[in-house]
């Protein structure tokens, strides 16, 4: 394929997957239960984190979340005393269980009450062409409260090599608006250009089959890779082909 019938297949491909028919299989789904600005990003953040593994596992447990936050994240994030975290104890998602599920419940606290919530965090540290410092920076101000050292496992650092795709993922959600209806695009003080494509191993094998990827393991360098080729099909929103790459994987097995 040429460059240009490479772009004109992943756009025809974009147009497929990105619908609302996506919505009903995803963990975006967690997310657009809500309609306040800050229920939508809680919902988000804590559904990409737990986003690995079977997908219908992925839903059902953030779900679990949501009901145990009595469906309204933000207030019971703010408003929450001690007390009331007991009942998080119960909760696992393979390895992310209920003390780490109450620790991420206290250092969101920590970000909305000291830190003037999500978005201002991730938006201070921007690059103009990359969010990969800022989910470091983000990582650092998460952890400011007191915690084990094992849950720090569960918000990736890029600056360590990774291609922290949970992460990416949740970014892609709130940055992007396209009007289509799958991703939220309630954060304007980042730009879609500014994005990383979510790199998973679906993602990776298919970007490799169509030679947008060439290095083997799915890390911090391959996703700077893939960025770059994404790039060059469209700098203004170059994530939008995760709906393409991750549709021809999961859905097409491509």
């Amino acid at each position: 394929m040429t460059k240009t019938e490479l772009k004109e297949f992943l756009d025809s491909k974009v147009e497929q997957y990105n619908t609302l028919a996506f919505i009903e299989s995803d963990p975006v789904q967690i997310p657009h239960l809500f309609s306040k600005k800050e229920d939508i990003e809680i919902a988000g953040f804590l559904s990409a984190t737990i986003a690995w593994g079977n997908r219908k596992s992925i839903i059902n447990n953030a779900n679990k979340m949501m009901e145990l936050l009595e469906q309204a994240p933000h207030d019971f994030i703010i408003n929450h005393q001690d007390s009331d975290l007991e009942k998080l104890e119960t909760f696992v998602h393979r390895t992310f269980n209920g003390i780490d599920f109450i620790t991420f419940v206290k250092a969101l606290q920590h970000v909305y009450k000291n830190h003037n919530g999500l978005e201002a965090v991730f938006a201070k540290h921007a690059e103009t062409d990359t969010l990969q410092r800022t989910i470091h920076e983000f990582k650092r101000t998460f952890f400011e409260i007191e915690h084990l050292q094992r849950t720090q496992k569960h918000v990736s650092d890029p600056l360590k090599n990774s291609a922290a795709k949970r992460i990416n993922m949740f970014l892609r959600w709130m940055v992007r608006n396209d009007k289509r209806g799958v991703d939220f695009g309630i954060w304007k003080s980042l730009s879609p250009a500014q994005l990383s494509c979510p790199l998973d191993v679906h993602s990776g094998n298919v970007a490799r089959k169509l030679g947008l990827l060439k290095r083997k393991q799915n890390d911090g360098k391959a996703l700077a890779e893939l960025d770059n080729a994404l790039r060059q099909l469209d700098p203004k929103d170059p994530v939008k082909y995760d709906f393409a790459l991750f549709g021809l994987g999961v859905f097409e097995r491509f």
